[in-house]
């Protein structure tokens, strides 16, 4: 697709490539990222798709997602029905967060982004700042679960965790994209031989009870909020998840990025779960860094200790995916407002006001913090289910791929400030949710219908979904499509959009 100039007569936000770009595509790269939130051109397009599999691999399997597999247990249901309910549950949310993967390469920008051609250059601020407060919160969860483990193991005071693991995690996100690639690949590595000791040393030592293997033995309750825990701790990897393909070339195709990321999300964040469904039905009265503990020792004496500190280190990763996303997140949204420079050091100006608020948050944090976290958690994916089918049904089946990258970043451009179809689609979803959400003792009306079990995730993906495509129907896609063309005219020297 061709670009000439947006409808404002201005090439919004850098199109062309940067100093340090090739025409290929191969040449020397910086060591740290210069790029934020601008499009990224075809000849800075570098990576090999598999090379998603590592990163979403390393990115579930770590110590949160081990805290997520132990619910179903912890909720009366027994190991055999609560490992069935990770598995479907990892199936399903992965689906839709991998298909929000195959948007970068085509793209050439990060997620959120994305968002404007559905809710508009301002309106986009709406899942912007519940990103913000996604990737806050998630950190200074990852922080509170660092600090316990190092006061468990080796008697460091928590406070001293957080900022370090804060510290440590925005360095590496500085340094950026090419960084994370690479430190996930080693991490998953180490994560997968580690978890195969530990899988094949429980298999064969069996330590596990009549009960906690009987079919029989089905609660309907555990077995549904198990599932969409699961389900929903990897949708909320959408909110960036085509951050880290977003510098694959455009040839990669829609299949093969779906399919790299799928496998490397479920597989790392069934596996890591079932680590914590094990963990939780062999020693259901303790903690959670006690519980992995005595679940490795059961294999091999001192292996949990090994798997502990193995959980822990892709906290690492996690904790830069978050501060890095966040930054992108925190720039876009301040784009909207007042149009700035995308600079090195606007991002590290923005990974310090993200690491200020996440370790502050962290130091706050009481006992009750992780049964908060988990409420608050639910309420986010609430938050993030509508606008997920808003997005995937625009991408795939109402403009199929074709947006202008200049008009992305035009306040004035074809997508308006404010897109009412977007709007309106996430507004009723959301509404739609509420009778069926279950947040902590507080249920909505029909939530009984299911034993009490969140099914708001189903709810708020078909409602958002068919209401968008209804909305879109008085849209009018060819003009649309030709002031695409218009617009992009120039952008590349070839078809921005191969499709």
């Amino acid at each position: 697709m061709t670009v000439a100039t947006s409808s404002t007569g201005q090439s919004p936000q850098q199109p062309e490539p940067g100093p340090t770009s090739t025409s290929t595509g191969t040449g020397k790269r910086p060591v740290v990222e210069t790029r934020s939130i601008d499009y990224v051109p075809l000849a800075e397009r570098h990576g090999k798709v598999w090379h998603l599999f590592p990163v979403w691999f390393a990115g579930d399997a770590h110590l949160a997602t081990v805290a997520t597999g132990a619910i179903g247990v912890a909720l009366g249901g027994n190991l055999i029905w609560t490992a069935i309910a990770i598995v479907l549950g990892n199936a399903l949310g992965t689906f839709f967060m991998a298909f929000h993967s195959t948007q970068g390469p085509q793209l050439g920008l990060p997620q959120m982004v994305q968002s404007r051609p559905q809710f508009g250059f301002v309106g986009a601020l709406l899942v912007w700042i519940v990103a913000l407060v996604t990737y806050i919160g998630y950190t200074a969860f990852n922080q509170v679960l660092v600090g316990s483990t190092m006061e468990h193991l080796a008697g460091t005071p928590a406070g001293v965790s957080y900022i370090a693991y804060a510290a440590i995690a925005i360095v590496l996100a500085i340094v950026g994209y090419d960084f994370i690639h690479r430190a996930s690949r080693w991490l998953t590595y180490l994560m997968t031989a580690g978890l195969v000791v530990f899988s094949v040393g429980v298999l064969v030592v069996a330590p596990f009870s009549a009960d906690q293997l009987d079919l029989g033995a089905f609660a309907l309750a555990p077995f549904l909020i198990q599932l969409f825990h699961a389900a929903v701790y990897q949708l909320s990897w959408s909110i960036y998840v085509s951050d880290y393909s977003r510098y694959l070339p455009p040839t990669v195709g829609v299949r093969s990025s779906f399919w790299w990321t799928y496998l490397g999300a479920g597989f790392g964040g069934t596996w890591m779960m079932l680590v914590g469904a094990v963990a939780a039905g062999l020693f259901p009265k303790l903690g959670l860094v006690e519980q992995i503990i005595h679940a490795g020792d059961t294999v091999l004496p001192g292996l949990g200790v090994t798997l502990l500190l193995m959980s822990v280190a892709p906290l690492i990763t996690i904790g830069t995916l978050n501060f890095y996303g966040g930054s992108l997140t925190l720039l876009s949204s301040v784009d909207s407002v007042k149009r700035i420079p995308l600079t090195l050091t606007s991002r590290i100006v923005t990974l310090l006001v993200l690491g200020v608020a996440s370790t502050a948050l962290a130091f706050s944090s009481n006992d009750d913090f992780l049964t908060t976290f988990g409420h608050f958690l639910i309420v986010l994916g609430m938050l993030f289910t509508p606008w997920t089918a808003v997005n995937l049904v625009d991408f795939y089946v109402v403009r199929r791929g074709h947006y202008s990258i200049r008009e992305i970043f035009n306040p004035q451009g074809i997508y308006g400030r404010w897109n009412w179809r977007g709007l309106t689609a996430y507004g009723v979803g959301f509404v739609a949710m509420l009778p069926f959400a279950v947040i902590g003792d507080l249920q909505g009306p029909l939530a009984h219908w299911v034993r009490g079990a969140d099914v708001t995730m189903l709810v708020g993906l078909a409602v958002s979904a068919v209401l968008y495509l209804v909305l879109c129907r008085s849209l009018d896609i060819d003009a649309e499509r030709a002031a695409v063309e218009a617009a992009d005219e120039g952008l590349e020297p070839g078809p921005v959009h191969p499709n």
